[in-house]
């Protein structure tokens, strides 16, 4: 496989990412920061019914610090899902480089305090957290398991955008 059809797959791979990610943002995430009035029933048991199942204590009883984050979310991400998707299914959009690095640089701050709650907080003395909690190694692990794509798919596209040569490159300009 060339080096333009591995570039190709990776942008077919971030587009993807971004426009999954629109919809959960908007119908589940966000629900944590918005008037609980602007979404229907189903979308309320839906989240209700991942809390429960996953035992995700921060989307049941949100912390002020968790709720930053998806404030974060709203304002600057959640614009710039559309503008990604965009960019990575056109492909050869070098303007997407500076934003692609720095939504993957702030997802990945977000991402490390998320995991390493869910890996080392002691859930029968945190006051803090309330409702269904992690407690087996196994329930800790799935739990991370439904965020760590948000950790690795950041990841990966801060590599590509720092060593894909393609992205990397800089036009020289002609001086008038």
């Amino acid at each position: 496989m060339g080096a333009l059809a591995v570039r190709r797959c990776l942008e077919w791979l971030l587009g993807v990412y971004f426009v999954s990610h629109i919809p959960i943002t908007l119908f589940i995430d966000l629900q944590v920061v918005l008037p609980l009035e602007l979404y229907p029933a189903e979308f309320s048991n839906l989240l209700k019914w991942y809390s429960k199942e996953f035992k995700d204590p921060l989307m049941q009883d949100p912390p002020v610090w968790f709720k930053s984050f998806l404030f974060c979310e709203l304002v600057f991400q959640l614009p710039f899902f559309p503008i990604a998707a965009y960019a990575f299914f056109k492909g050869s959009c070098r303007w997407i480089r500076i934003p692609a690095i720095i939504y993957s640089v702030h997802t990945i701050t977000t991402l490390i305090p998320i995991l390493y709650t869910f890996l080392l907080e002691d859930f029968s003395k945190a006051v803090a957290f309330k409702g269904l909690r992690p407690e087996t190694a196994r329930e800790r692990l799935t739990l991370i398991g439904v965020y760590v794509p948000y950790l690795i798919i950041p990841i990966i596209l801060l590599l590509f955008m720092l060593r894909n040569p393609y992205y990397k490159y800089e036009e020289k300009r002609k001086k008038k």
